[in-house]
Formats: structure tokens, C-alpha cells, sequence
């Protein structure tokens, strides 16, 4: 390729820019279109230098060498997470709409951050937004925004409730304490005790029951000790390594009950409540402050979309409107602005491609595609403990399935899932529990079926 000879080169409709977006494109719409999709692997460090070094050059490589760079070296060295197979952390698995739209998204270069700027799609979002807060049993007028992930999500309410907690100390004459503290569970995912030390805040974690669960009792203990310090309290729907949702309406009760926030991370699990037979298990779910819920895990979205929703998102403006000359235009108006209800100001629409899903199948799909995720869980939890040297470490309450090969240590554990992986048959890596090696399958996809779970079972003999 020869060197750019006028400053827009790289943006007029040209031969080579055509070019550019014809390739990239093709090879999108392969990839989504993909009947099997590739699980893949890492490489490492040094076969990576050896065979993609040198892409960066005064001059460019050209469109059709870079898309085939990654296709054939980078892409194969990323394990997919839409592949049936992945089952480890907490896989993602996209529809072909969502999938589909993202491309629009980025070719439409929407700024989501300002009602000025992108009103059509913060609608859109909005939309989605007020969906979930009505299935969440939130009052109307519950709103949010769409952020990075859940540890955004988690730091973002966690900001909005201390400062609705310095603002209520202010109004009732009362000194703020010298360390804020917020409670939580010792199961509770690792970006609250993240998001505590960003904000330089104590966590005090309150013990579990026997099954992994909080409650409120425990909660009490807690709040007695730390008093007036502490300004939030922070329940679980669906842990992460075992999916255990807490006993969310005694702790949503006994928050209301002492007026402190409460605030709901269902970043993997809530969206397990769409499904009708689980709505009591998610009960106290309306009583929350906050809550955010994960598109791009059970909801079918791509990376990254995390939906962060506040009861009064007027508490979330106070905290996180950002104020400066050049956004004068923006603030003190009624416009809803997602950037002044979370830790971000420059954002992209990564909302739509949801809302073009959900727009595109309706909801009833959503929660029939759920419930197959549990049911599946289920399923293969007996299979499990049918199965004479595995045992099931305890009963699926969503769709994460942990369970053990008797006689096993850490080291059996890797070498199995390395194995595993390098055969490319799946992804499953060892979790701990108890300070005991596990193993666990996390279900997000529809295309995860039971013989292939079972075929995964058939290695550990």
C-alpha cells in the first residue's frame, strides 16, 4: 500500500476504503454465520511474536493482509465463549441478532452518552431498561443506564448510595462517620470488595448458611456493630461459582427497615427472574435501590452491556452528573443523559444490540431460552450423581452445575481441562470451593446439550 497522500485518506469513500469495509464485513458475516463455531486456543507469548509481529508500519499492510491476520492467527489464539463447549466463568452467548447489530452500532457512530446526541438510541435502551425494571417489581420511574459490566455497575450504585447516604447525614445535622463501610456477603462477587477500594470504603461481610445464602438475621448482626457507617447493603442474585441467589427479602426488608441502600447484584443470576417458576426464588428483589443485571452473560447480548437500574435515578444525577463549561448544554435539562447515572461520560450505545434482539424474537423467546439453561442444569446434576466416582457438591439453583471426580487433585483437575481444550471437545477449567479443587459447568447457551455435557463426563473416567 502506498503512503497516504492527503490528511483523509483513511475516511473518503474510496476504492480502498470500500475495499476495507467489504473485507471486514465478509469476515464478520462469517463468523456469525459459522454452523460450528471454532473453540480455539491461546498461544503463546513467543509463537504469537513469531507469527503476528510486524503489523504496525509506517506505510499500513492493507486491509485484505490484516483481516487475514486475524482471521488465521489472532482470532484461533482467543477461545471463543459462544462456543457450546465454554462452560467455564460464566460464558456469553449472543444471538445472531445481537451479534448482527453490534456491526451496526459501530458503523452508525452513536454517541449514547447525551439525550442531545443520540436520543433515538438512548430510547431504545431505555426501553430495555424499563422492561427489566417492571419484571424486577421496581416502581415506574425506575431507570438507568447501560455500562461496561457488572463491576461498573456495582461501583457506579455503590458511588450513587454513599453519596444519597452523605447527603441524608447532611440534612438530619449528623456528622459522616469516619470510614463508610458496605455489607455483603462473604460469597459475594470479588468487584464489591474492588469497588470498596476504589472508593476507599470498609466491607464488612456478614456469614452465610449452611446452602451459601444471606440473610438478614446475619445482616442485623453486622448493621448493629457498624451502625451509621454503613451506607449500603448488597445482596446476591446468583453467585458467580455456585449460583446461589441470597435470601434477598429478609435483607431487603431489614435494609428498608434501618433506611440503608440496598442494592441487588444479579449481574449472572437475575436474569433467571424472567422465567415464571423463578420468581420466587428472587423474591425482595422490588424492595432494592439498585440493581444490575448482565446482557452479555443470560441475556444474550455480546461484550460489554451490563444494565444498571435505580429506583429514583434522580439519586444517581446527583452523584455522577459531571459538571464542566464545555457540558453546560447538557445538564440542568430534563434530557435523560445515561452518562450522569454511572462512573463514565464517553459511552457507546451498547445497549442496542439487546433491544434489536429482544425487538426481533420478543420476550417470550428470552424466557423460554432461560428456563432451557436450567432445566438442562437440572438434567445433568442428576446425571452427575447417577455417575459412580462424581459427586455433585450441591443442587443447581440456576444454571451452574459444581461437582467433583472422587480420588482427583488440583494437578488431575488442570491436566484433565488442559487436555480437554487442547482436543478442542470443550472449556472446562477447575474452581475451588472450601479450599477443595471442583469442577463446574456454567449453562448459558442453547446450543449446550445434554450429550455433549455427558460426552465431557465420559473423559473423567
Amino acid at each position: 500500500m502506498t503512503s497516504p497522500t492527503a490528511p483523509e485518506e483513511m475516511h473518503a469513500i474510496s476504492a480502498d476504503t470500500r475495499h476495507t469495509v467489504e473485507d471486514v464485513l465478509e469476515y464478520a458475516r462469517r463468523r456469525a454465520l459459522y454452523e460450528d463455531v471454532p473453540l480455539d486456543k491461546p498461544m503463546t507469548p513467543r509463537d504469537l511474536e513469531r507469527l503476528a509481529s510486524g503489523s504496525i508500519t509506517p506505510e499500513g499492510i492493507g486491509s485484505r493482509r490484516a483481516i487475514a491476520l486475524f482471521e488465521n492467527v489472532l482470532a484461533p489464539a482467543c477461545v471463543s465463549t459462544d462456543h457450546p463447549g465454554y462452560l467455564s466463568f460464566i460464558p456469553s452467548a449472543p444471538s445472531k441478532a445481537s451479534l448482527a447489530f453490534d456491526v451496526v452500532v459501530s458503523a452508525s457512530a452513536i454517541y449514547g452518552g447525551s439525550w442531545v446526541e443520540g436520543a433515538g438510541a438512548v430510547f431504545a435502551e431505555n426501553e430495555v431498561l424499563h422492561w427489566l425494571a417492571k419484571e424486577f417489581g421496581l416502581p415506574a420511574g425506575a431507570g438507568g443506564v447501560f455500562v461496561q459490566g457488572g463491576t461498573i455497575g456495582n461501583l457506579s450504585a455503590l458511588v450513587t448510595a454513599r453519596d444519597a447516604a452523605r447527603r441524608r447525614a447532611a440534612d438530619e445535622g449528623r456528622a459522616t462517620p469516619p470510614r463508610w463501610v458496605v455489607v455483603c456477603s462473604a460469597e459475594a462477587h470479588s468487584s464489591i470488595a474492588s469497588a470498596a477500594a476504589v472508593m476507599d470504603v470498609d466491607v464488612a461481610t456478614a456469614e452465610v448458611d449452611a446452602n451459601g445464602r444471606l440473610h438478614g438475621d446475619a445482616v442485623a448482626r453486622v448493621l448493629d456493630e457498624h451502625g451509621d457507617a454503613v451506607f449500603a447493603v448488597v445482596a446476591t442474585g446468583g453467585t458467580t461459582n455456585f449460583g446461589i441467589v441470597d435470601d434477598i427479602a429478609s435483607v431487603g426488608a431489614l435494609a428498608r427497615e434501618r433506611g440503608i441502600w440496598f442494592h441487588v447484584d444479579g449481574a449472572y443470576g437475575l436474569a433467571a427472574m424472567l422465567v415464571e417458576s423463578m420468581r420466587p426464588v428472587f423474591a425482595g428483589v422490588e424492595l432494592a435501590d439498585s440493581v444490575i443485571v448482565d446482557p452479555h452473560k443470560w441475556l444474550f447480548a455480546p461484550f460489554d452491556a451490563c444494565a444498571l437500574i435505580y429506583r429514583e435515578p434522580a439519586l444517581a444525577l446527583s452523584a455522577h452528573t459531571q459538571k464542566a463549561e464545555y457540558l453546560d448544554t447538557l445538564t440542568g435539562k430534563p434530557d435523560w443523559n445515561p452518562s450522569d447515572l454511572a462512573v463514565q461520560l464517553t459511552r457507546r450505545a451498547r445497549g442496542l444490540p439487546m433491544w434489536f434482539s429482544l425487538a426481533t424474537h420478543g420476550t417470550d423467546q428470552y424466557r423460554a431460552t432461560i428456563e432451557y439453561g436450567i432445566d438442562l442444569a437440572r438434567r445433568i446434576a442428576d446425571e452427575i450423581e447417577s455417575r459412580e466416582g462424581l459427586t455433585l457438591v450441591r443442587d443447581p439453583q440456576l444454571s451452574v452445575v459444581v461437582f467433583r471426580r472422587e480420588g482427583w487433585t488440583l494437578a488431575d483437575y488442570e491436566a484433565w481441562s488442559s487436555r480437554l481444550l487442547e482436543e478442542q471437545h470443550a472449556f472446562v477449567v477447575p474452581s475451588s470451593h472450601a479450599g477443595e479443587p471442583v469442577l463446574r459447568f456454567a449453562i448459558i447457551s442453547p446450543l449446550t446439550t445434554f450429550e455433549l455435557l455427558t460426552a465431557i463426563l465420559d473423559t473423567l473416567d
